[in-house]
């Protein structure tokens, strides 16, 4: 049985972690409030780009590289994972969707390229040798700004474009609740329009024309679709964190109360012994 110097050390060392894992929780819950109305305000936008787009090409029968389908010879997946851990399951789950869609469709290693966003993401394609198409992490601060993937973006783009990649596949945790995120992988090119409802039957004007505008459009609408998906995995990382230090902070205080049990009764033991010794000697003397 350890001694009570050895428990009481233990249950100030566990109370110092209790304190840091409650602190990181409030700092995630605020972090996530942000998060999350940043998530909400600009979900309207990319649902209103897809709409215009739609519309564009409905009343004219357009057509443009970057809605066109090709035979797939090579796939570019963005793995949208976080910097830092302490996030429960939030970036395990990404990298098992990952692996385990690779394995069902029997996809060739050869054939893919992965793009790592979050120093996470890029440690485990480093770790399992995946081709690579940055030679560098992308970082994800916590106050993420929309021109900080503008660059990277276009990157993407271009591969497409050069058919350097046949298609690019986004993989990233799609926020529901405080308690739930769901990985999810997403087509970022060739463009896929989401459904919308009936467009209106409106007339429009389009200056200089709308081939011009279409071109103008589908870039903005990968970049807005693409940021829309790390905005989600923000939020999720922020949500799975949270929930991660509330748990370890129960979890810490359920330990305190074991230890401070085994201690009251190393205390109470040691107590014993020491009348037992008193008596004993007094009957001695006597």
């Amino acid at each position: 049985m350890a001694s009570m110097r050895d428990i009481k050390a233990r249950i100030v060392a566990t109370k110092k972690t209790a304190q840091i894992t409650n602190a990181m929780y409030m700092v995630s819950a605020s972090k996530l409030k942000k998060a999350e109305r940043a998530m909400v305000s600009y979900r309207p936008m990319v649902k209103r780009l897809n709409h215009i787009i739609q519309g564009v090409l409905t009343d004219n029968e357009l057509s443009h590289v970057l809605l066109e389908t090709r035979p797939v010879k090579k796939t570019c997946y963005i793995l949208i994972s976080s910097d830092r851990g302490l996030a429960g399951p939030f970036n395990a789950n990404l990298f098992r969707k990952f692996q385990a869609h690779i394995k069902e469709s029997e996809i060739n290693p050869e054939t893919v390229m992965v793009a790592a966003i979050g120093q996470k993401a890029y440690s485990f394609a480093k770790r399992n040798q995946y081709q690579l198409i940055n030679d560098r992490p992308i970082h994800v601060r916590d106050d993420i700004q929309f021109i900080d993937f503008k660059e990277i973006t276009q990157k993407f783009i271009d591969l497409f474009l050069n058919e350097t990649v046949d298609e690019i596949v986004v993989f990233y945790s799609h926020f529901i609740n405080t308690l739930y995120q769901n990985v999810e992988a997403k087509k970022l090119l060739p463009i896929t329009l989401e459904p919308t409802d009936e467009l209106q039957k409106i007339r429009y004007d389009y200056e200089p024309n709308q081939g011009e505008i279409i071109n103008h459009l589908l870039p903005m609408y990968v970049e807005n679709t693409l940021y829309g998906f790390i905005l989600e995995a923000k939020a999720g990382e922020h949500a799975s964190r949270m929930t991660a230090m509330r748990s370890a902070t129960d979890n810490a205080k359920d330990v305190i109360k074991k230890l401070e049990l085994h201690y009251n009764r190393a205390r109470q033991a040691a107590i014993t012994i020491e009348l037992t010794d008193i008596i004993g000697g007094a009957n001695a003397v006597k």
